[in-house]
Formats: C-alpha cells, structure tokens, sequence
C-alpha cells in the first residue's frame, strides 16, 4: 500500500489557514515530492460557503451578524454546499494523488462515507446514505458531510463529523442546504462515551478505506519551508 502521512493538527485552527495550506500540499503531492497526506483537525468556529452563488442563499445571517456571534463566514474552494465547522466536530483532509486504478470520484466519495460509517457501527448506531445526498445519515439526520475538490487527480478537503459539536451554530445556515432535514452529533444522540480516540478512529478507517499505510508525520500545518 502507498503510505499517507498523518498530521494530527489540534483544534480551533482558523481554516483560511488550512485551506491555503492545502493548496500548497497539493501540487507537492501531485509532483511526488511529498506523501499523500492526511490532516486531522478541528476548526474554530466558521461557516464556509462554496462559490457558487446559490449557496450564499442558504446563509440565514449576515456575515456580520455571523460574526456578533463569534463565527466567522468564509469562501471555500471545495465542493457541495454551505456547512458549519467548530470545536467538536473532527475534520480530516485527504490530500490524496489517485492513481490509475483509483479513479474513480463516486467510489472516493463512497469510502469516506463508508469510514465515518464504520465509526458510528463502532459506537452502536445504524447509519445509513441518502439517496442523492452524500455523507452519513442516522435517519433524517446528516452525522458526517462532505465536500471535496480534485486537481489532477489530487484530492483535497474531505469529510467533517459530529461528536461533540454546539449544534446551535447549525441554525445559521440551511446545513448542506437540505432544508427538510436535520443535522446530529454522537452526543445529540446519546452517545455517552469517552470520544478521546474518535478522530483517529476516523485517521484510521479513511486510510484503510483509501488503500494506504498510515504514517504518523509532524503536528504542525506545513509551512512555506517545508514544502
């Protein structure tokens, strides 16, 4: 198996920061001159917004009032549509360079599903997908989104899961612009144990589902110099 480095980058980290970041690592990536990655991370609280007009509509607050209330609205890069991330809620991003054999975008989207999936089997839900929807559904409830972008073939972006996320913050934005279903955390559910090892449960099942051998890598975003 090709090996993807894991970087286990902590919490609140401003995701203009990571986006930038990730822009670099992937034209690493693609050229070869570093691993595939996989970065593990919680936001500070923010709602990203893709380009793509429509979806400001699913904004339900200005961004000023947005940021009254200490959650910063931002431009995204990848794909899908409006979404929340904040403490709580374990983000990963796989910065992955497809080989042939692997090209498929459905079947990738479908093993991150089948990752966030495997961790809910894990704490003792029933997950489920939702036709014509991405992500991981408990019932109505959308658990673990997704948006990614490719480059040539090289990923970016990823999945976001709910563990012990404010979901008040939710009610800023039609999440996923979804309006007649709802969003969930293991907690909302229920869910009373110990999610200490939840993201790299997450680390790990998206890099058995993508065919790689994780590697433990620095704990820091990549800087200009490292790259």
């Amino acid at each position: 198996m090709r090996p993807i480095e894991l970087r286990q980058l902590g919490s609140e980290l401003p995701y203009e920061d990571t986006q930038e970041a990730q822009q670099r690592a992937v034209d690493l990536v693609r050229r070869g001159e570093l691993p595939d990655q996989l970065w593990l991370l919680q936001h500070e609280r923010v709602i990203t917004v893709p380009r793509k007009e429509a979806a400001w509509a699913n904004l339900l607050v200005t961004p000023e009032q947005a940021k009254e209330l200490g959650v910063n609205v931002v431009t995204t890069t990848r794909g899908g549509n409006i979404t929340y991330h904040g403490p709580g809620q374990w983000v990963l991003y796989p910065i992955v360079h497809l080989q042939p054999g692997e090209r498929d975008i459905r079947r990738f989207v479908c093993n991150l599903e089948e990752a966030m999936m495997q961790v809910c089997r894990d704490y003792g839900l029933a997950p489920q997908r939702s036709e014509g929807e991405t992500g991981t559904w408990i019932g109505d409830q959308k658990i673990g989104a997704i948006g990614v972008r490719f480059a040539r073939w090289v990923s970016s972006h990823g999945i976001a899961f709910n563990g012990r996320t404010n979901m008040n913050d939710f009610n800023l934005i039609v999440p996923c612009g979804i309006a007649d279903k709802g969003v969930c955390s293991l907690e909302s559910l229920g869910v009373d144990h110990d999610l200490g090892e939840l993201g790299p449960q997450l680390a790990a099942g998206v890099a058995e589902r993508l065919d790689r051998a994780l590697q433990q890598g620095p704990s820091q975003l990549p800087l200009m110099s490292d790259l």
